[in-house]
């Protein structure tokens, strides 16, 4: 059941780039409201702005106008050190490419969000444990990257997004590097995280049947957000 509470949302966010002498805008008053536990999905043509998109709801680039607002704080009213730590403890982040790093073992790369927010190593340690566990990978704790199969590899970086216990995570294409019986395992390990922890997804995908298994879909389209 979803709660009413919104953890992440934008406000009229714009956003334009300059291609030579043209300005081409990407994004043009675009809202979206993501409530505790819900799951979006982002869908549109290539070029169309999702990642842009996906990128000003994570604060990891300023809109030209407009604001997000984590847990209820405007990402435009907090310091760079205020915004990275809201950012490390209320959101994930999960993309096509897993980009773990390829020195660490995945428990290791799980705990690095944790030791980020000043979490001890031993507690960073257990809890990074507990969150593979969960995904089913207890027996993969001190593999590396290159050690893992891709479907294994994607859901170390679902594990390391969560271990904070963010409130919403943010996906880009998750699946696109996936075969269908990987793809499908990541779904239903979302569907079973969120039961568990209420946590709220926003995912970019050009998988209609992964689309379709979201609470709600929009299109982003000419630079504005409509309902599918």
């Amino acid at each position: 059941m979803l709660n009413s509470e919104e953890v992440l949302a934008c406000k009229r966010v714009k956003k334009n780039y300059c291609q030579g002498p043209q300005r081409v805008e990407v994004l043009n008053d675009v809202n979206l409201s993501v409530k505790r536990g819900e799951h979006i999905a982002i869908v549109g043509a290539s070029g169309s702005g999702k990642s842009t998109l996906l990128n000003m709801l994570g604060g990891l680039d300023k809109p030209d106008g407009g604001d997000v607002f984590v847990m209820g704080k405007a990402f435009s009213s907090l310091s760079d050190n205020a915004r990275g730590k809201i950012r490390n403890a209320s959101l994930g982040f999960v993309y096509q490419f897993h980009h773990l790093l390829p020195e660490f073992t995945a428990l290791e790369n799980v705990c690095m969000p944790l030791l980020i927010g000043g979490i001890s190593k031993k507690t960073a340690l257990l809890s990074a444990a507990q969150t593979l566990a969960q995904v089913g990978l207890t027996s993969r704790l001190e593999h590396k990257p290159s050690e893992l199969s891709g479907g294994e590899r994607q859901r170390v970086a679902i594990a390391r997004a969560l271990v904070n216990k963010p409130a919403c995570v943010l996906m880009d294409e998750p699946t696109g590097n996936l075969d269908s019986k990987n793809a499908q395992a990541i779904q239903a390990l979302m569907e079973q995280l969120s039961e568990e922890l209420a946590t709220s997804f926003v995912v970019v995908t050009h998988d209609e049947r992964f689309a379709h298994t979201m609470d709600v879909i929009y299109l982003l389209d000419e630079g504005q957000l409509k309902n599918q």
